[in-house]
């Protein structure tokens, strides 16, 4: 596999070849571009059902939703697509950090500094990821019972996508944050990373089980 440097962006490769690096000895892409481009599988789904749901007069009050899902789930593919090529480049940033000399107290100093801001950016990319799958899975919840339900499952699955990504991006964080040397942003970053997997996983709930009892539900008020 290519270096960081030179290997382009994932987008540009086949699913296999993506697959097939994965699954390498190479350090990326790893669970956290891994996580990204699951995402981006259920932000595309997001759009499919949206699309499929368009021009049908059964869901016509829900026109506008349509609309605005549609929009959503393209934008959030890309930047899910873009989150995988950052957080490759993260990882590769902090690992050239551990290479950094260390014979000498200023080399030592000088070396957990740039770990430090590093791993803050490290933990940043994820961060903005599960700012993402909130949207994602926000978008989803609202698409349930306004929508062609002969789709419904393919919500459930972009719920289940979003979920996982999420779990995956905090991980990723938590994982970054003990070799950032800032007390302050290490608390607010855990309690962010907390609250939002909580209110994903709360959402993805709601769609299953919206999704499973079948019910329609009355237009979005505003």
């Amino acid at each position: 596999m290519p270096n960081s440097e030179s290997r382009g962006s994932f987008r540009e490769l086949t699913l296999a070849a993506f697959v097939d690096q994965l699954a390498s000895g190479e350090p990326v892409p790893g669970g956290g571009s891994a996580s990204a481009v699951a995402a981006s599988l259920g932000a595309g789904l997001l759009a499919m059902v949206a699309t499929l749901s368009q021009d049908r007069p059964k869901y016509a009050a829900h026109a506008p939703l349509h609309a605005e899902a549609i929009e959503a789930g393209r934008r959030l593919t890309t930047r899910f697509l873009d989150l995988a090529d950052d957080d490759a480049a993260a990882y590769a940033r902090f690992a050239a950090t551990l290479k950094l000399p260390r014979q000498t107290d200023a080399e030592q100093a000088k070396r957990r500094e740039a770990m430090s801001e590093a791993a803050r950016d490290a933990a940043e990319v994820p961060l903005a990821m599960m700012e993402a799958c909130l949207e994602l899975v926000s978008t989803v919840e609202s698409l349930v019972g306004r929508s062609n339900a002969n789709a419904s499952s393919d919500l459930a699955v972009a719920a289940f996508l979003a979920s996982a990504a999420a779990r995956g991006a905090a991980e990723n964080v938590l994982v970054n944050l003990p070799s950032v040397d800032d007390d302050a942003y290490r608390g607010e970053a855990t309690a962010d990373v907390m609250h939002m997997l909580d209110t994903i996983e709360q959402l993805a709930a709601e769609v299953h089980e919206k999704v499973r009892s079948g019910s329609p539900r009355d237009p979005l008020s505003g």
